[in-house]
């Protein structure tokens, strides 16, 4: 995880979260605010790594891990279905549309009513609240593949595809220190309070899974359940998010000459609906949309499209490719 330690003095830096004017040859803004250098979390390998492995969080992805390959030993047809909707919900509509491309770069909005109940189904992928997720990913952005950028290959492809989440301090649910790079979400009530309870919505199916598999099918098929629609699912959901952060900064193509790694990759964006087209989202961060050609499936923009024509998504923000002028958002 993340951890915090004191920074040097320095000038102030940029992190995503305001609106700046748009960018020529696009139609998503560029995101920043300043964030005094005194002031920010201290992330990357240089600033963790020598704190030590955090246990809670080593222990709880080697049982994952464990429940993952177990599932493979309670196979069935129903089990594969609910693990699939269940990953559909937390990865595609959880991750995709609502951390990254609703709360994190704000490329679209949606009723508050369902922005939380995006939001719950991003919980359960295990990968955190709102408010840590969203901070993470702006700085991620703020310094991406340079020092203090939390999950950068070139400190190494491990430590940026898992080793970064084992080492220091965690801050799932320290709402304070990271609300400096998220004040939008820190001032909403719910956001703070899911970020410090995540972890419910995962006991919560956890237990519906136990008990109603085995109302219907006795304690094998609430085994099977619990391991397909939890273990399983959420170890193969983290890797497909944890590729894009390794991935797709070491390995495909590049559209836009970025100041960063970044790169397009079809089979990342395969697994994640469509975060793989990495390239074009570092080129214009806001853009709800990612694939860029038609051939760029992007099924987490598809469900943003859905939204719109039920009159559920407004505002949406959308970076159009011109060959003859391939420059970055801002460039």
């Amino acid at each position: 995880m993340a951890s915090i330690a004191p920074a040097p003095p320095s000038n102030d830096t940029v992190v995503p979260a305001t609106p700046l004017p748009k960018a020529p040859g696009s139609s998503a803004s560029v995101k920043v605010h300043v964030i005094p250098t005194r002031d920010q979390v201290r992330m990357g390998r240089k600033a963790t790594a020598g704190k030590g492995f955090n246990w809670t969080t080593l222990i709880a992805m080697i049982a994952f891990h464990v429940a993952a390959v177990g599932a493979f030993f309670f196979f069935s047809w129903s089990r594969l279905a609910v693990s699939a909707i269940l990953y559909i919900l937390a990865i595609n509509v959880g991750i995709g549309m609502c951390y990254h491309r609703l709360l994190t770069h704000r490329g679209y909005t949606v009723p508050k009513w369902l922005e939380y109940l995006m939001t719950l189904c991003a919980t359960l992928s295990l990968e955190g609240g709102p408010i840590f997720w969203v901070s993470t990913h702006r700085v991620h952005h703020q310094l991406s593949d340079h020092e203090g950028d939390p999950h950068t290959p070139h400190e190494g492809g491990w430590w940026a595809h898992a080793g970064w989440i084992l080492f220091g301090q965690s801050l799932h649910a320290q709402t304070e220190a990271l609300a400096r790079y998220s004040p939008d979400l820190h001032k909403d009530s719910f956001h703070r309070w899911i970020s410090k309870y995540h972890w419910l919505t995962i006991v919560t199916s956890g237990v519906l899974l136990l008990g109603l598999g085995w109302y219907f099918g006795g304690w094998r098929n609430a085994v099977g359940m619990v391991l397909w629609g939890v273990g399983l699912r959420i170890t193969i959901g983290l890797h497909a998010t944890w590729l894009v952060n390794s991935a797709t900064h070491m390995w495909g193509s590049r559209r836009f000459e970025t100041k960063d790694d970044s790169r397009n990759s079809w089979w990342v964006a395969l697994l994640t609906g469509g975060e793989g087209w990495h390239n074009n989202h570092h080129a214009h961060p806001v853009s709800a949309r990612h694939g860029l050609k038609w051939w760029e499936i992007d099924p987490n923009f598809w469900g943003i499209w859905i939204l719109s024509k039920l009159g559920l998504a407004r505002g949406i923000k959308t970076a159009q490719y011109d060959p003859e002028n391939p420059r970055p958002a801002g460039s």
